[in-house]
């Protein structure tokens, strides 16, 4: 079944993305099934993707071989699971966004503690947690019997709901975010807030003269 993902894994970032949903991803005894994903295409592309400006050391995973992980680290506390896609050199892929833990509940729940069912992979960052992924996972591949593995669909999403893609500065507008229909786990839609630097400057400004 791996040589029908191997096969899609060559398309474009955004035929790919919605194909992902239902897949299932792991590592050790957790399992998330796929509810929600964004695709971002190649260098000069996609002003939204990392990979827009060409390869760096941080993103040179996301020009390799389709069917690899590319992990990068956010906010200096997340780190973000993408599926490589698109053949290698063009430097696209899929971010998963959101699952639900099918196998090794009670091991998610302890990398979680305190999160509802539905929360335990209700975004990057906390599908990450659950799973345990991190930068050591950056290149890794997926389709083979590595330690972190994705695997097809048991049966596809009946509904699929495409839109734009959440908290992007640029081609904010651009409907590349799928996500199942109606599934509790897909994460809230955040459209990007640009700071007002001018106006926190101001601020500053006035509380040290307090």
């Amino acid at each position: 079944m791996n040589t029908r993902l191997r096969r899609l894994l060559h398309e474009p970032a955004a035929e790919v993305a919605p194909r992902l949903l239902g897949c299932l991803i792991s590592h050790g005894e957790v399992t998330i099934r796929i509810t929600e994903v964004e695709a971002y295409s190649g260098e000069g592309m996609d002003p939204a993707s990392h990979a827009h400006r060409g390869p760096t050391r941080r993103n040179a995973s996301q020009f390799g071989p389709p069917g690899h992980a590319y992990v990068y680290f956010t906010y200096g506390m997340h780190y973000c699971l993408n599926v490589v896609c698109q053949p290698e050199g063009i430097g696209g892929g899929v971010l998963i966004r959101a699952g639900e833990v099918v196998t090794g509940l009670d091991t998610a729940r302890a990398r979680r503690p305190g999160a509802p069912d539905r929360d335990l992979a209700r975004g990057p960052a906390r599908l990450t947690t659950a799973l345990d992924v991190d930068r050591r996972f950056d290149g890794t591949p997926l389709l083979d019997e590595g330690p972190l593995r994705l695997r097809p669909a048991e049966r596809a999403p009946s509904h699929v709901c495409a839109g734009p893609r959440t908290g992007v500065s640029s081609a904010a507008d651009v409907p590349w975010r799928f996500w199942i229909e109606g599934d509790p786990t897909v994460s809230p839609y955040r459209r990007h807030v640009p700071k007002n630097r001018s106006r926190a400057r101001r601020v500053d400004a006035s509380e040290s003269r307090a």
